[in-house]
């Protein structure tokens, strides 16, 4: 379904909630059934009188109508003013409370919380509304918190103690006798989960579940951040002791179930710090001239069986994390870095989708099934990238992960010359598609052995990255397209159109820079929408521009319910390609076997609520990822406190602008209140603050001079102080 049918969708679910309790407030003591409330709301169509019966079934079981008698519902007392929603608190302590089908959002000041905390479910009261102004109302009930556990410092006293949440968005620290401290000690910083929360008490109840360390600390701060996310760090002996176990032995008797493509040129190309190897790509001229190309895929579900505690702890994390001094795997080491890794010279099982492309890059044969490989060689992109710009077979010291120069085959070299010329070819005929081109800048540190940050660096994808990317897609591509013609249950990777609104905006904001995008249509949107990516880049609003494209995005996310992807212009996606780090290429590995077997299609409602996990997991460790990146950014700026840098006006509040540093991306608030040559108020308008006196602008995309005020790598905050503007 598109963002614009949900849209259309919501709003008359809307209406029809609210015509509901007109009617039945208009003769609260009266009954009525479903036919006579489409009559009294005009209801004709079968689709609106389907809406109605379910909307009438969801009143009734949330408790808000009564049904006195089968069929025949009636006002029930008051309520018309409660409510089921989500608390969105913000860092001023007050809420919004968001319900679903209602469009406006409930304001709740902090005094009115009743103990709800953000992202919990509750039940809200709502006042009438007065005549101009916000919804208002009340929390009544906490139904369920949404999380229980929180990273803060103990403030520890003779007979008991007090845990500060870091999390800004906590409003009371949280009370733990000391005999639920677990020996922590005054300062540190700890896990600590809620219990009861008394009526008579000022803070809830707690006990400290983790001792994480001393604040400021690196392994501390890193521990912090996952545990915030409720992100493990470890893996359970158990699952350890089970992976363990496992024979991870290649055999003659599976072999002979398989494909075997171990006398097949195969080769990895991967980053250069790499340690797992999930995918690698075969090459070879058929006699006919075409080519077949191997996609090969780490055979995880081979090894990591439904029903055992390894398959629960790897659906539980659902994802690997990746923070900017370690990776966080999905699965334990003997799988993700030896048994699974496709490391070279060495037979692994494999599942594979297997093309046969002539010299323009179409498909003539295609082939999905398990096999076994044994990789030639292992590339970092920078050595296929030497290849591919020089066409040498000899890879230079000073790029080679062997730590000295070696020469390729040269049936090697071919074969990476001519993947590339492919891919080049599968991308253009992508992009005339209408898919979007983002290639976001990457920041990326040089840690010392003690993960001190000496550097930064930015990541950029050269032709080699692309020309993985374009096979991984490739064979993304087509096993979705191959089970979804078919109309079966499957996981699929999906992106919803853009939302209009924020696309409007993205243009009043890039307009400043002399951009624009075209809204007429989906192409003309798309192909303007690329031609600003490439506009931007190498200048000095590339990140800002980058960052607002993707924001005005809808966000990815896996579902049985196949709505094709957006920004890749397909229409079937999936993730295949990442077994070891990913869940949702298990669940469609199990998925294509088990329609290659002959398999039916199994309930897709089991399948959708694994997909809404995986996908709010990748959430989780998204935010996780860019905490670390944050945190690291923070800690590099603590050495530069006496440089003058410039930057660009990145965001713009009512407390302050936002600016990011040019040459290292790092990115710090300048508070109004510390810019004392005037008073500034903020103009939402023109997305800049105003001097009251003077009328000088601060405005977003500005170039501005800064010097780092203060670093906080608890709080992972970083201020800076204003200089002024680049005239």
């Amino acid at each position: 379904m598109s963002k614009q049918r949900k849209r259309v969708r919501s709003q008359r679910k809307n209406e029809i909630t609210k015509g509901i309790f007109k009617v039945l407030e208009k003769d609260p003591n009266q009954s009525f059934n479903y036919k006579q409330l489409a009559t009294k709301l005009g209801i004709t169509d079968t689709q609106d009188r389907n809406l109605l019966i379910k909307r009438l079934g969801q009143l009734k079981a949330t408790d808000r109508i009564s049904e006195p008698e089968r069929g025949k519902y009636k006002k029930k007392a008051t309520s018309h003013t409660f409510f089921t929603g989500r608390v969105d608190l913000t860092s001023s302590g007050n809420a919004y409370i968001l319900i679903d089908g209602v469009d406006d959002d409930v304001f709740v000041p902090n005094n009115r919380l009743n103990r709800a905390l953000h992202g919990d479910t509750v039940e809200v009261f709502i006042k009438p509304k007065r005549n101009g102004r916000k919804a208002e109302g009340e929390i009544s009930k906490v139904l369920e918190r949404k999380k229980d556990t929180y990273v803060g410092i103990v403030d520890k006293q003779k007979t008991f103690a007090f845990v500060r949440p870091t999390d800004s968005r906590m409003y009371t620290d949280i009370f733990v006798p000391l005999d639920r401290l677990k020996k922590a000690k005054d300062g540190e910083k700890v896990l600590v989960r809620l219990g009861d929360w008394p009526e008579d008490a000022d803070s809830p109840y707690g006990e400290v579940i983790d001792v994480l360390g001393k604040p400021g600390e690196h392994h501390t701060e890193i521990h912090s951040i996952l545990a915030e996310y409720g992100l493990p760090y470890e893996f359970p002996y158990e699952v350890e002791q089970y992976a363990n176990s496992l024979d991870t032995s290649i055999s003659k008797s599976e072999i002979a179930k398989r494909r075997d493509m171990r006398e097949v040129l195969t080769f990895t190309i991967d980053p250069k710090d790499a340690k797992d190897f999930d995918d690698a790509l075969s090459f070879s001229i058929l006699d006919n001239g075409n080519y077949e190309i191997g996609i090969h895929i780490a055979d995880v579900s081979h090894y990591v069986k439904t029903d055992t505690i390894l398959e629960e702890e790897a659906y539980n994390r659902a994802t690997s994390v990746y923070l900017v001094d370690r990776v966080v795997p999905m699965l334990p080491e003997v799988l993700s870095n030896m048994a699974c890794s496709l490391r070279p010279h060495e037979e692994k099982y494999t599942f594979s989708a297997i093309f046969e492309m002539d010299k323009n890059a179409q498909i003539r044969n295609q082939w999905f099934g398990r096999t076994v490989i044994n990789s030639n060689e292992r590339f970092a992109y920078d050595e296929a990238q030497h290849i591919i710009e020089t066409g040498d077979t000899t890879i230079p010291g000073e790029i080679s992960i062997r730590g000295e120069a070696y020469s390729v085959p040269n049936e090697v070299k071919e074969a990476v010359l001519t993947m590339d010329r492919l891919a080049k070819k599968m991308r253009k005929a992508r992009m005339d598609a209408g898919a979007i081109s983002f290639d976001k800048i990457e920041v990326r540190f040089n840690l010392t052995v003690n993960n001190e940050p000496e550097s930064v660096y930015f990541k950029e994808a050269k032709d080699a990255n692309k020309l993985i990317e374009e096979f991984m897609l490739l064979a993304n591509r087509k096993v979705a397209e191959y089970i979804g013609k078919k109309k079966k249950t499957f996981v699929y990777r999906i992106h919803d159109e853009p939302d209009e609104e924020k696309l409007i905006a993205l243009n009043g904001v890039i307009s400043r820079f002399g951009h624009s995008i075209n809204l007429r249509d989906r192409k003309s949107i798309n192909s303007s929408l690329n031609q600003l990516l490439e506009d931007v880049k190498g200048k000095k609003e590339q990140n800002l521009v980058d960052t607002l494209a993707i924001r005005s995005m809808s966000k990815a996310i896996y579902t049985t319910e196949n709505i094709g992807h957006y920004g890749l212009g397909f229409e079937y996606y999936t993730h295949f390609t990442s077994p070891i780090r990913r869940y949702p290429d298990v669940m469609v590995h199990r998925l294509l076997q088990h329609y290659l077997d002959g398999g039916k299609p199994p309930k897709a409602v089991l399948y959708e609520e694994k997909c809404k996990h995986s996908t709010d997991m990748e959430i989780l460790a998204s935010n996780a990822e860019r905490d670390s990146i944050k945190y690291m950014q923070i800690k590099f700026m603590e050495d530069h406190k006496d440089q003058e840098f410039l930057g660009v006006i990145s965001g713009v509040t009512e407390w302050g602008i936002y600016v990011e540093i040019i040459e290292n991306k790092c990115e710090g608030m300048v508070r109004i209140r510390d810019i004392k040559d005037d008073y500034y108020v903020f103009d939402e308008r023109q997305y800049a603050i105003v001097g009251e006196r003077f009328k000088r602008v601060y405005q977003l995309g500005d170039e501005v001079y800064v010097m780092v005020k203060d670093t906080d790598l608890i709080k992972r905050h970083l201020d800076f102080s204003l200089i002024g503007k680049k005239e």
